[in-house]
């Protein structure tokens, strides 16, 4: 019985001592649990594609995108002179305007006294400069980015103080004739002469006479009369205003003024002498000129029973120095 008690224990023992491990085995064991903690090498990055160059045309009063342009789209860097020419046209018709829209280039519309000497106000002149346009958005086409449109806007030459005195001294005059049984066409004179009574003409202004008097049509109260087309002596609404603007640049033409655009009749008129007159047609030909004397002056018209005057006007202390006509 002690025999087999002892034998009992010995083999208990023995279930419970661990087994030896297997040298052979070290190291071995874990091998893969290692070859699954590797990271893996990283892969190449990709290069990462440049990103669009886009130009955005700002409205510097609104701060509105008036437009937005992918230069590559539009051929830059591949053929600049084409690309140049599409912005060149593009900066054209956002001045000047199209037939859908109009530009942002607008004349100036002088300012001018009413029956009390009052100041009316006109419109300054805006000019959009297309070639410092072009410059700008062909340098912004490179690295892109925002362009404001170079927007200048010019008011009237003279100062409000002064309007109290432009009707001082009459620097210069002119007087034409006309029948006043022509009912139709004295009419027209009359409102023509109207539309340019007490305009001021700031120093370096420029006066239309389009501008100025507008749309000569029946829906204005104009009437018809004899006008010169293409050498005819025609009935057509409006007849007889080129002899308020001939009248007019008759008296204009003894001061230092510029002309801008003046035209002559196709046919000699009897009011002014030869090569005298100066024909407007709303929507076509215009009388403009630039008031390159030095100083403001008033353009007044006196209508009379069969004659048209009109004067130029300005104060005593500017008279001495307005430049005259050489």
């Amino acid at each position: 019985m002690l025999i087999l008690l002892i034998s009992s224990l010995i083999g208990l023992a023995g279930c419970t001592e661990k087994p030896a491990k297997d040298k052979s085995l070290e190291g071995k064991v874990n091998e893969p649990q290692k070859q699954s903690e590797k990271k893996p090498q990283d892969e190449p990055k990709k290069e990462e594609e440049p990103k669009s160059i886009v130009v955005n045309v700002i409205d510097p009063n609104t701060k509105d995108i008036v437009k937005s342009f992918l230069p590559v789209d539009m051929g830059f860097g591949a053929d600049n002179d084409t690309y140049k020419k599409e912005i060149e046209k593009w900066a054209k018709e956002l001045a000047r305007g199209t037939n859908q829209s109009p530009g942002y280039d607008q004349r100036m519309i002088l300012d001018r006294l009413d029956a009390n000497g009052q100041i009316i106000k006109g419109k300054p002149k805006i000019i959009l400069e297309e070639s410092e346009l072009v410059e700008k958005l062909m340098e912004a086409s490179v690295v892109g980015g925002d362009v404001e449109l170079p927007i200048y806007v010019t008011e009237s030459g003279y100062k409000p103080e002064d309007t109290a005195h432009l009707d001082e001294v009459a620097v210069a005059s002119f007087t034409t004739k006309f029948s006043s049984a022509v009912v139709g066409r004295s009419k027209n004179i009359e409102l023509s002469a109207q539309a340019i009574h007490n305009i001021i003409v700031g120093t370096g202004d420029t006066f239309s006479f389009n501008t100025t008097v507008g749309p000569s049509d029946a829906a204005h109260g104009y009437q018809i009369a004899k006008e010169i087309v293409n050498k005819k002596l025609v009935d057509g609404v409006g007849g007889g205003i080129c002899q308020t603007s001939s009248t007019l640049f008759n008296a204009v033409d003894k001061l230092g003024v510029k002309y801008v655009e003046k035209h002559h009749h196709s046919l000699s008129v009897g009011y002014v002498p030869a090569g005298r007159d100066a024909t407007v047609s709303y929507g076509g030909p215009d009388f403009q000129f630039q008031n390159t004397t030095g100083v403001p002056f008033l353009i007044k018209t006196i209508y009379g029973k069969g004659t048209l005057t009109i004067e130029v006007r300005t104060s005593l202390a500017y008279q001495s120095q307005l430049k005259k006509a050489n």
